[in-house]
């Protein structure tokens, strides 16, 4: 008779809106109740899959978390799984260990959540025999490995490990309980349940070892449909890996060609239909997108300008689709050139945008008066709110490049006078 378990992590229950762009009230709501609707569909597929087990290998919560409706949402969700006779093992993250609620909640008694000194708890089903491997963080910071903390595989049963860990390292996560791969593949387990990192791995070897990602994404970086992971363990030992998505709310970047159009019209109409394009490959009930407007047209002065009015347009186009949503708007287009720079007929405000970009922008007083008003804003707002700025010094560079050039691309647009509408 097989055992089956899901396998997820990183929900990060409630965890603030990151994103400063979230301008929309209704979209607003959605993403910031997108992280509730994704454990609730998680028990959902652990029920119509009729799973034994579900384990959330840490980054249940997102912090400190106070909120006894959060807690009473959670033991709702857990009392479900122990309703349908499944068994819930938790460990707990870098986040969990900032919770109070991880420490005070009450679960049902099919809930486990492993403690700060490894254990393990048997399982038996017909004939096979499993015994599933935790340690939980005891403090948010874990700088050195944990694998020989957890006991060595039991004999003659599938042995499934639960760990939170950055492995090697990973591109905007903190290094945490760090080990080798080829580590985890040496240890003997049939099966290590990971989390941390956000990003869906299935690293290859003599073992199985997954990270799978969050189950919902909170912003434009954590782009993609969103899963969880399902594992049957065969009569024979033998596992099967599947995914089941979970994502309410999918983030996805849409590059658009605007170079066709000739019209403010043509412009709706490209946007309307790349959008519809992006809704049609989008398994989630909603797409969130970030447009970026791409090629040389003779609107770019326009679309720049009259940035808040392509918004408003994309918007209601995206409403007409349904369950499409616009995050953002990022235009990157350029005027193609019909006179050149420089002769008597030249455009001023083209002449105006060589001398910015050739040479105004590069000066040191005015690149150090950008760097000077993105520190006070980033410095004004709470801790949650100040990624924008990059995770290092070479991010925020790369950010006061992006605002010299947009902003002055910006401002030439708002210079340049408006043509007459073609239809």
């Amino acid at each position: 008779m097989p055992f089956k378990f899901i396998h997820t992590a990183d929900i990060h229950l409630d965890s603030p809106l990151r994103s400063l762009a979230l301008r929309n009230n209704d979209l607003a709501e959605l993403i910031g109740d997108a992280t509730r609707q994704a454990l609730v569909m998680i028990v959902d597929v652990c029920i119509d899959e009729q799973v034994d087990a579900l384990i959330v290998a840490g980054d249940l919560y997102d912090g400190d978390q106070t909120s006894m409706k959060t807690a009473r949402f959670l033991a709702s969700q857990m009392q479900r799984l122990h309703d349908a006779g499944i068994a819930t093992f938790i460990i707990r993250g870098n986040h969990d260990a900032l919770s109070r609620i991880t420490q005070e909640l009450i679960l049902p008694p099919s809930v486990t959540v492993f403690g700060g000194r490894s254990h393990s708890v048997d399982i038996a089903k017909g004939d096979l025999a499993l015994s599933v491997h935790g340690l939980s963080f005891a403090k948010p910071h874990a700088p050195e490995s944990l694998l020989e903390k957890y006991h060595r595989p039991t004999p003659d049963a599938v042995n499934i490990g639960i760990m939170h860990t950055s492995l090697a390292g990973a591109p905007g996560h903190d290094l945490y309980a760090p080990c080798k791969v080829s580590d985890l593949h040496g240890w003997g387990f049939d099966y290590w349940a990971l989390g941390h990192i956000h990003t869906r791995t299935q690293h290859a070897g003599e073992r199985i070892v997954i990270m799978p990602g969050m189950p919902q994404g909170r912003d434009i970086n954590e782009t993609g449909e969103k899963t969880v992971t399902l594992v049957t363990v065969n009569d024979d030992r033998s596992l099967t890996v599947e995914e089941r998505p979970t994502s309410i709310a999918q983030f996805e970047r849409v590059s658009i060609d605007m170079s066709s159009a000739e019209t403010w019209r043509e412009a709706a109409y490209l946007i309307e239909r790349e959008t519809a394009g992006a809704r049609d490959q989008t398994r989630s009930q909603h797409l969130v997108a970030r447009l970026r407007l791409m090629g040389s047209t003779r609107l770019s002065w326009q679309l720049r300008r009259d940035r808040d009015l392509l918004l408003a347009e994309a918007e209601q186009r995206a409403e007409s689709i349904g369950n499409t949503w616009i995050e953002k708007i990022e235009i990157a287009t350029d005027a193609p050139e019909s006179t050149p720079v420089g002769s008597a007929t030249a455009d001023p405000v083209l002449e105006l945008g060589e001398l910015i970009r050739g040479d105004i922008i590069h000066q040191h007083g005015v690149r150090q008066a950008v760097q000077d008003l993105v520190k006070e804003l980033r410095d004004d707002l709470p801790p949650e709110a100040r990624g924008f700025s990059g995770e290092d010094e070479v991010a925020f560079e790369a950010l006061v490049d992006q605002l010299l050039s947009e902003g002055s691309e910006d401002m030439l647009a708002r210079l340049k006078l408006k043509a007459p509408e073609v239809d």
